[in-house]
């Protein structure tokens, strides 16, 4: 009886052995499968690697044969030429060409002045105005030419009349200071200052002609913007407020921001109420 038990124990244990036997095989038949697939993917990308290098060893040789080759092209005809590599690049002869200047001669220019004699007049005028018993380049040295500080003095006595009350004999000299030195630094100076001594002597029509040849004759000077504002007032003492206005829209436009442009916006104001 014992033994039957056990052998009855043994039939039923039979089908649970054979089941956990099949999930072992099954597990183990996994973790291999798994194995073998990461041993292929290993096996590709070495696989890859290599003929990626492959590659490389292939395009190394083939510029190694090129530069090989280029040498042997310049040897001696009994030489024998080494095959030429596919796809090599061969560069192109270039031709020297040597360009000759042309022997043009330059083209000729005019040297050659005509002489013309002075007139009688100009030779009289010239010779008496050296003074008598002078002889030589100082007696026809011009007046632009005489010693600056002896000007500068006159121009400064000149001013200093209008100063000092003889308004009339300062205008007579600033008017022959810029008359006869035309070229020095101070002569638009002296037609301002000789206009506004004009003014003060109330001869507005002297002052405006004054102030009219200081701007004509130097309009790049530093007394224009002033001469062009003593001109306008001068105009309006005439009546001739278009004039006037003319004169303030000019120094608007020409020379805006300056302190000029400022007092002829101010006046423009003034005289359109």
């Amino acid at each position: 009886m014992l033994e039957h038990r056990i052998i009855r124990r043994l039939l039923a244990l039979a089908p649970l052995c054979a089941l956990t036997a099949c999930a072992t095989t099954g597990s183990a038949q996994t973790s291999e499968l798994a194995e073998l697939k990461a041993e292929v993917r290993a096996m590709r990308d070495t696989q890859a690697r290599l003929e990626k290098r492959l590659e490389r060893m292939e395009l190394h040789a083939s510029v190694t044969q090129a530069r090989a080759a280029a040498p042997s092209n310049k040897g001696s005809a009994s030489t024998a030429a080494a095959p030429e590599p596919e796809k090599s690049f061969t560069t192109p002869e270039l031709a020297v060409v040597k360009l000759k200047p042309r022997n043009e001669p330059a083209p000729s220019l005019p040297t050659q002045v005509p002489v013309v004699e002075p007139a009688p007049d100009d030779m009289e005028m010239f010779i008496s105005s050296a003074p008598e018993g002078d002889s030589g380049p100082a007696a026809a040295e011009p007046k632009e030419q005489l010693d600056v500080t002896i000007l500068d003095a006159e121009f400064e006595q000149a001013v200093a009349a209008l100063r000092t009350g003889n308004v009339e004999g300062g205008v007579v000299r600033l008017s022959r200071f810029a008359e006869d030195n035309p070229r020095h630094p101070r002569a638009d100076n002296a037609l301002y200052f000789s206009g506004l001594g004009q003014i003060g002597l109330k001869d507005h029509d002297a002052a405006a002609k004054t102030f009219e040849r200081l701007i004509a004759s130097y309009p790049a000077g530093d007394a224009v913007l002033d001469g062009m504002l003593r001109l306008a007032e001068c105009r309006l003492r005439l009546n001739q407020k278009d004039d006037a206005r003319a004169l303030y829209t000019r120094i608007l436009t020409q020379f805006p921001g300056t302190a000029a442009a400022t007092q002829a916006e101010q006046r423009l104001a003034s005289l359109s109420h």
